[in-house]
């Protein structure tokens, strides 16, 4: 027998490897041929039940990092509350209607005028469900359980009769309208766009100051005084229609030396224009109200047939430009207002696709940018500028084309949310938000948000189920409403295209509207955020395995202009109350240096890319450890750096494994009242561990739940615990009450952060599971570790607190004695404590091997006045650190004056010696291989 051989006891061998992307992707298929996500639901059956809404990704590429970190989070969420009490059901959903999937087909070569509306809709739903495909792939291999084969589709059929009816209630109470005002329109996707479907960007445009002659000055400016203007939109000067000031502000006439014109000016933006026009010795003539001008009119600086009115309006600012406000009501929201409330016609001289039409004669055809130098010339021809500059600020941009949108005035279809604001502002009091400020975000976004425009002028979404009489009446009827209801969740939505208008009508549909049963539909579709805004009724309330409201959403902060928004809008405007009980909120995901991830920057990091090289639980363990409420960066080294703090715990739980492979909790485990004094103290700290992740996870605090468990792990365990426990396990009699006790204590730690870390790491923890003596034959289908109590606890964490402060002023010296080459390893070390009288009572209440615990070979204490002058002084005690006398045995590695002290077994120290002779009486009687 090999001296090797008798050496360590219960050191074996484990066969837990790394090797993550193999051994996942196997985990997954077990999981899936187990049907694991339904076993749970079924074991949950009864219990309270707890709802994760899924807001639904945009069906469209792979996914990437900004998906993994919101599904990941979710994915940890359900499977928590699933082992705590709770039927989770967890239904994935997609949003799939939309101009992005538009794009794409067109980027295939597919031109939709030229085909058939309803062949285009066969290829988009088509692309749609390929992306579904390839995007529920990817979320699998993140190890997200969920119930993959009942996800929900905005475009399933059903789900689209639920988003007529829908509309239809929001029609029956009066929320639904037709109205031709300026809304946000995007000239690259040729279709009205709503404030959540915006990004704003700092852009530069052409500024201008110019002059317009007064035409009817009321008797208080003459005609060769000039209103000064001022706009950013030079291309709208051909819809202007009037001058917009301040009722209350002081203006001014002023004349410039060597100028027969006067000007109208703001009094205190006189001297910024003169600069900024050159002006000298500016006389201040007059001194007016904006009140006083009020009905007055101007000549357009280049429509000698307009007048232009002059009117008041509570939007103007001194901050910049010179307090009179070029207005073009068709053109713009306030100018809009301003226009309606005096009775201007709506001018909107701009087409679908941003050109400008004959309504704004010699700018005809020209888009709406390039008519910015026209219109700036024909100011200049007309001896009217007075200064052109370029102007930075910040515009709206379509957030799929990343160009620019414009307000223009067409009619629209709108859902009112003035007409139930206060009730929308009443439902958000009733819901908790994390972080807390994300109520007042969204508070204040209902409270300021104008009405919302709900119509789009593209042909991949659902259809608004509108009828039109032949007198052009729109007709919206519960009748109708039903009846197309019934017809999309029958056919889908593409019937609406499929058929004519009498063929979607209700057999024997008559209207006042159409005396000869003539109808006509229409031709827009809804906004896809009404799509995914409806999910609240085509899945929470639809799907009786689900609750309504939903105890959870969970999306991105940008989802308060979004999801949301949309989905409070409508769940209150059908049913009175919020569609969520709580909001959770992310920032986004950046890159190392602080920008948002982008394709077109280059700077995103694909997490197919980290699951090849790391494993998915790499990147579920960099979820669980940053702080998600606000911007994330990702970098490959903050991976790496995740990669390392994984190896340690997946080290950590092979060690446990390792060293109780021998221990049968039914046959070998230990009450708590039989444990060591040390081994109860690592007990107690479990159940702080434990206390405090389950406190953590149910706030969604996953990077507290890291920190606590990580924390035990390096300080409790690896560089304390399981440091002295090597004695005992490996060295000690297989059954020895102290091995059996260290095997209990590990046991329990084993079991309870397996169960802990599953949520977050349900790869590793399953497998770790397999080698356990559990019930379960998953982890996933045990429960939460219970919180224990134990009667002495307090006061045996009082005591072993204290230790650690002694325990840490020994290493101090320990290590100052390595600095100084008299020891190397600390089990060369003869250590001497000279303690004051409370360190005394401390070591002699601890009922522990503190020379084993200190990993030393020989420990004295010593009185406290026999301390040597050269002594290490902490204060409380003074220690000094000599080498060990003796040799070291080769089997505990400690530094003994008996090693020899057994003729059969001469290697040994007298303790190895007994054990290996009773453990191992071959290796005596048969002898030793060198």
């Amino acid at each position: 027998m090999r001296v090797k051989d008798t050496l360590n006891l219960g050191k074996t061998k484990f066969p837990m490897r790394g090797n993550l992307p193999v051994r996942e992707a196997e985990w997954q298929k077990a999981w899936e041929e187990n049907n694991l996500y339904q076993q749970r639901q079924k074991l949950n059956e009864g219990k309270p039940t707890f709802v994760l809404h899924d807001g639904p990704p945009y069906a469209n590429g792979n996914i990437h990092i900004g998906h993994a970190l919101n599904k990941i989070s979710k994915d940890i969420i359900v499977r928590f509350k699933s082992m705590s009490g709770f039927r989770a059901p967890y239904v994935p959903g997609w949003d799939t209607h939309g101009l992005p999937i538009e794009q794409q087909l067109t980027k295939q070569g597919y031109d939709r005028k030229k085909m058939s509306i309803s062949e285009f809709r066969a290829l988009c739903h088509k692309y749609a469900l390929e992306q579904v495909d390839k995007q529920r792939t990817d979320f699998k291999r993140l190890g997200v359980s969920a119930d993959w084969d009942r996800p929900y589709l905005t475009l399933a059929p059903e789900f689209e009769a639920h988003e007529v009816r829908v509309f239809g209630e929001m029609a029956k109470k009066g929320y639904i309208y037709r109205g031709n005002k300026p809304i946000h329109w995007s000239p690259s996707s040729e279709s009205a766009l709503a404030e959540a479907e915006l990004e704003y960007k700092d852009i530069e445009s052409p500024s201008a100051y110019y002059g317009e002659q007064v035409k009817d000055g009321k008797g208080i400016l003459d005609t060769d005084t000039y209103f000064v203007v001022w706009t950013t939109t030079p291309w709208t000067i051909p819809a202007s229609e009037g001058i917009v000031v301040e009722a209350e502000y002081d203006y001014s006439v002023v004349q410039p030396a060597g100028e027969d014109r006067k000007f109208v000016v703001a009094s205190e933006l006189i001297n910024t224009l003169a600069e900024k026009a050159g002006w000298q010795d500016v006389k201040v003539l007059k001194t007016l109200k904006g009140q006083d001008m009020e009905y007055m009119t101007a000549q357009h600086p280049f429509y000698q047939e307009r007048e232009l009115l002059v009117m008041l309006g509570d939007y103007v600012t001194l901050d910049s430009g010179t307090g009179l406000v070029h207005t073009a009501p068709g053109l713009g929201d306030d100018d809009f207002k301003v226009g309606k409330k005096y009775g201007l016609d709506i001018l909107s001289p701009v087409d679908d696709q941003g050109r400008l039409t004959d309504e704004a004669p010699g700018f005809e055809g020209l888009f709406y940018e390039d008519a910015n130098k026209l219109s700036i010339k024909k100011v200049e021809d007309a001896g009217l500028m007075l200064k052109q500059e370029p102007y930075l600020h910040s515009y709206p941009m379509d957030w799929r084309t990343k160009k620019p949108v414009i307000f223009r005035s067409t009619p629209q279809w709108f859902a009112s949310v003035d007409a139930f604001r206060d009730q929308i502002l009443a439902a958000i009091e009733k819901v908790s938000f994390t972080p807390d400020w994300g109520k007042t975000r969204l508070y204040n976004m209902i409270r300021d948000r104008g009405d919302w425009v709900i119509s789009r002028q593209r042909v991949w979404g659902v259809p608004l189920p509108i009828f039109y009489g032949e007198d052009g009446e729109a007709i919206i009827t519960p009748e109708t409403i039903d009846h197309v209801a019934d017809l999309f969740a029958k056919h889908g939505s593409s019937v609406w295209f499929d058929r004519e208008a009498k063929d979607l009508l209700p057999e024997g549909f008559t209207s006042e509207h159409s005396p000869n049963g003539q109808f006509t539909k229409e031709t827009d579709i809804m906004d896809v955020w009404f799509d995914s805004g409806s999910s609240h009724q085509g899945v929470l309330a639809e799907r009786d395995y689900l609750t309504y409201p939903a105890d959870l959403y969970l999306e991105g902060s940008d989802q308060y202009r979004g999801w949301f928004n949309s989905s409070l809008i409508t769940s209150v405007a059908v049913s009175g109350e919020a569609p969520y009980k709580q909001i959770l909120s992310q920032g986004f995901t950046m890159d190392k240096d602080g920008h948002k991830m982008s394709k077109s920057l280059g700077n995103t990091i694909a997490p197919s890319k980290i699951i090849k090289q790391m494993g998915a639980e790499i990147l579920r363990l960099w979820v669980a450890t940053v702080d998600s409420s606000a911007d994330v960066r990702v970098s490959m080294e903050g991976f790496k750096q995740v990669s390392d703090s994984y190896r340690k715990i997946r080290n950590t739980l092979r060690f446990l494994l390792a060293n109780t492979t021998d221990f049968d909790p039914a046959t070998d485990a230990l009450d708590y009242s039989e444990l060591q004094s040390v081994d109860k103290y690592l007990m107690i700290r479990l159940n702080q561990v434990k206390a405090a992740s389950l406190a953590a996870y149910n706030k969604y605090d996953f990077a507290t739940v890291y920190k606590q468990i990580s924390n035990f792990i390096t300080v409790d365990l690896s560089a304390f615990y399981l440091d002295f426990a090597k004695d005992i396990v490996y060295i000690e009699a297989a059954d020895d009450p102290k091995r059996r006790a260290m095997q209990t204590v590990m046991y329990n730690v084993l079991v309870d952060l397996t169960k802990l870390l599953t949520p977050i790491l349900p790869h590793t923890t399953e497998e770790v599971w397999g080698f356990l003596h559990e019930p379960e034959d998953y982890v996933q289908l045990a429960e939460m570790p219970v919180v224990d109590h134990f009667d002495d606890e307090a006061e045996l964490q009082e005591l072993w607190t204290n230790f650690m402060d002694l325990r840490s002023d020994v290493l101090k010296a320990l290590e100052e004695a390595r600095d100084a080459k008299v020891i190397g390893k600390s089990l060369e070390a003869k250590v001497t404590l000279y303690p004051n009288e409370t360190v005394k009572t401390l070591l002699n209440a601890l009922d522990a091997n503190v020379m084993q615990i200190l990993i030393v070979s020989d420990l004295e204490v010593a009185d406290a006045a026999s301390a040597p002058a050269d002594a290490a002084d902490f204060g409380d005690v003074k220690v000094v650190v000599e080498h060990a006398a003796g040799e070291v045995c080769p089997r505990c590695r400690m530094t003994r004056t008996d090693v020899g002290v057994d003729p059969k077994l001469p290697a040994f120290c007298g303790r190895c010696a007994k054990i290996v002779e009773e453990h191992f009486p071959e290796a005596v009687t048969e002898g030793f291989e060198d």
